[in-house]
């Protein structure tokens, strides 16, 4: 019943793509595929969903046009890849969407774009205007100069990122894989069946984490642990995420006619507002402050904001602005927040009552060091 209740209130829709779902064995673009895929979103357009498209595969593509059959290490030659494929792989898009009537628009992001919280408005602004045009945004990582995005990044994490810019209803990652097997090992059992998947998670504990693998395909960045991750970020901030197989026919059809088909992770119900989303998961920080037992206390379970006293060690260098984990003794990450000190003053305040601030500074900017409503709690 919450599936069902979850997928009929969607009306703004991310579908993330992945290589696999968009290439063939030779690591060529599968125009067939494209086109049924396109097919599907164009349907679901008419009947006023508004859709956004993260989609992989411009690696894949390039390394296809030049017979390139593994991935290569190099980032040169990766991001020349990327530069190859994605003008090829939009043109598909493109073209297929045009005979539907349907205009599309390429947007291209990289994590810088969405950590300084003017770009990310500015990206979101513009996404929705497209979408009030009716025009479908394919959207992919800027592949070509994202170096970390490369190395460490994946377009699973990138697409609920989106559909936290755009506050969507819900997340569709269309993968090679029927769902989040019960048996991840190997999607086939000794006697030849396939392993079961999940329905509906209602909770990612360790032990799911557990179950999830590890690398993803030869083109692609991703892998079930990086999907369990983008679950994660999706379902704490209130976005369910459904994972399922993108080459089986009607898939978009069927998900959104609430069949059981796929695993779809349940959301919690008390989400995470816009502006904590883009604290907690889209920034990357700066440093660390480390707290006392009472701090960590005031925090989670008072609801408190940060104050001087309760900071023990200051990690890293920052400046007044920048978001930080906050950890206890133990080395245990719990909070993220923006701070309202630089490294530098926090250094000189840690320990310090509200009172003394002024005296050891010669200024006081605020009586917090990090404001309860800049800070979010990841973990009680």
């Amino acid at each position: 019943m919450k599936r069902k209740e979850l997928i009929k209130k969607a009306k703004t829709i991310v579908v993330k793509v992945g290589t696999r779902v968009l290439t063939k064995h030779d690591n060529e673009l599968d125009t067939r595929q494209i086109r049924n895929l396109v097919n599907q979103l164009a349907d679901l357009q008419g009947q006023k969903y508004h859709l956004l498209v993260v989609s992989s595969g411009a690696i894949g593509a390039g390394m296809g046009l030049l017979g390139i059959k593994h991935r290569p290490e190099s980032l040169p030659l990766q991001q020349a890849m990327a530069a190859i494929g994605q003008s090829r792989l939009m043109r598909f898009y493109d073209d297929y969407f045009k005979k539907k009537g349907i205009l599309t628009a390429q947007v291209l992001l990289t994590s810088s774009d969405l950590e300084d919280r003017q770009r990310y408005l500015n990206a979101s602004n513009t996404l929705l205007t497209l979408l009030k045009k009716k025009v479908i945004p394919i959207i992919n990582e800027n592949d070509t100069v994202g170096v970390d995005e490369i190395k460490f990044g994946d377009n699973d994490r990138l697409s609920v990122l989106v559909a936290n810019l755009v506050q969507a209803d819900l997340l569709i990652i269309l993968s090679d894989i029927d769902g989040f097997y019960k048996r991840q090992i190997s999607k086939i059992s000794p006697n030849g069946q396939v392993t079961e998947i999940f329905s509906d998670i209602d909770e990612i504990t360790p032990a799911v984490e557990k179950m999830a693998g590890g690398a993803g395909s030869n083109t692609g960045t991703g892998g079930m642990r990086a999907k369990i991750q983008a679950a994660k970020i999706a379902v704490n901030s209130g976005v369910p995420m459904l994972l399922a197989n993108g080459r089986t026919p009607g898939i978009l059809k069927s998900i959104l006619k609430s069949e059981q088909i796929g695993t779809l992770f349940i959301p919690k119900d008390s989400a995470l507002a816009s502006r904590k989303r883009w604290i907690a998961y889209t920034t990357k920080p700066k440093g660390a402050l480390v707290v006392d037992k009472g701090a960590k206390e005031a925090l989670c379970k008072r609801k408190k904001s940060l104050l001087a006293s309760g900071i023990a060690e200051v990690q890293g260098h920052f400046k007044q602005g920048d978001i930080v984990v906050i950890a206890d003794t133990k080395g245990h990450k719990f909070a993220r927040g923006l701070v309202r000190y630089s490294s530098q003053d926090t250094n000189k305040i840690k320990g310090s009552s509200t009172s003394e601030i002024e005296a050891i500074l010669g200024h006081k900017y605020y009586d917090e060091v990090v404001h309860r409503d800049n800070l979010v709690i990841l973990e009680e």
